[in-house]
């Protein structure tokens, strides 16, 4: 029994050996942030790269680390995160000879379209928000002769699919100026201050580029009333961070800011105020929608049947925003038609709409007649 547990010591102390000789050779992370809310701490950019990986093999020496985990200071920046991007070989340890290389911080998060295709033609209707925005174009274009009465902050507001953010690249593409989109859900990071620093990124990406515009989707997502707290948790140094950037006590007088909200009633009244000019979206009228379907059922690689009748499918669409028309009404009808190989049929209209609107109201057959 003893010769036998005496063999099972020297195969584990030899598995242990092998595991010890399987050391990660390198190890990419990345600064992450602070993981308790709270810790309003200064946010670390490692720029002496060899400190860092003398003080990260000795903290984190023997660790053993797969891609995603994450490594926690213990010494310059007490419980600062760093997430693992990559490491070679997969699942190793940490060692002495271990090479540590930083990732910037997400160097490719705020991309700029700096062309698109989208034009002010492609949007129908929405005419007040258009002539605002021809200002706005003005501005981008000559931004001296507006003095210190720029239109900097501007809000889009409306129902969704109602062309808010087709208007906000029509206007770049028409200024000839870079675009900077991001979802304000994309600024909620795991760690306090990472929304913050990124916000401060983004305008720094801008100030390289201006004149551009930054465009903010889901607005909301960081910028509710506080009665809506517990609902949207903290986020309270990203809307400082931006409230900081949008005030302008660094002067930008080429970035303009468009931030887009389906939600304007549940926007906290501190940061609405913040916009110098709200611009209203609205659901398209009779006469629209029937352009709309008019204008991109006209692009189909198939041919509309005889029996189609735009004019009655705009008057059975009533409330349905551009979006709607386009991607649950015509693609899903010309998709039907492609799978059945033929041309785009009313029936193929009629079930699209069907399954657009829904069991809860069902719409009487031959409602297109």
């Amino acid at each position: 029994m003893r010769a036998k547990q005496r063999v099972n010591n020297k195969k584990s102390n030899k598995f242990k050996s092998n595991l010890k000789g399987f050391g990660a050779k390198t190890v990419v992370v990345k600064p992450a942030g602070y993981p308790l809310k709270g810790m309003f701490h200064e946010y670390p950019e490692p720029c002496e790269l060899d400190v860092f990986e003398y003080y990260a093999r000795e903290q984190w020496n023997g660790f053993v680390v797969k891609k995603g985990d994450f490594l926690f200071d213990k010494r310059m920046f007490p419980d600062f995160a760093f997430k693992v991007i990559n490491v070679e070989p997969e699942n190793s340890e940490i060692g002495k000879n271990t090479k540590f290389v930083v990732e910037d911080y997400d160097s490719d998060f705020f991309v700029p379209e700096t062309k698109s295709e989208t034009t002010f033609k492609n949007i129908i209707g929405q005419e007040r928000a258009k002539q605002k925005c021809k200002l706005i174009e003005s501005f981008l274009k000559n931004p001296e002769k507006f003095g210190k009465w720029l239109p900097k902050n501007i809000l889009f507001h409306g129902p969704a699919g109602t062309g808010k953010t087709m208007m906000a690249k029509a206007l770049s593409n028409a200024s000839e100026v870079p675009f900077l989109p991001v979802r304000a859900t994309k600024l909620i990071g795991e760690f306090v201050g990472d929304g913050a620093r990124q916000i401060h990124q983004l305008y720094e990406k801008a100030e390289e580029l201006m004149p551009c515009i930054i465009f903010i989707d889901e607005f909301d997502a960081i910028a509710l009333n506080r009665s809506y707290q517990e609902i949207r948790g903290d986020v309270a140094e990203i809307v400082n961070a931006l409230l900081t950037e949008m005030d302008g006590i660094d002067e930008r007088e080429g970035i303009c800011t468009i931030a887009a909200t389906n939600m304007l009633n549940t926007l906290d009244p501190a940061i609405r105020s913040r916009f110098e000019e709200e611009i209203e979206f609205t659901i398209p009228t009779l006469e629209e929608r029937y352009e709309i379907l008019k204008l991109y059922s006209g692009t189909f690689p198939k041919k509309l049947g005889k029996d189609v009748n735009l004019e009655a499918i705009a008057k059975a669409t009533a409330g349905f925003s551009g979006r709607d028309l386009v991607e649950k009404v015509l693609k899903n009808a010309l998709h039907k038609a492609i799978l059945s190989g033929g041309k785009v049929t009313k029936a193929q209209f009629e079930a699209a709409l069907e399954e657009a609107i829904g069991k809860k109201s069902e719409p009487p057959r031959g409602m297109f007649a």
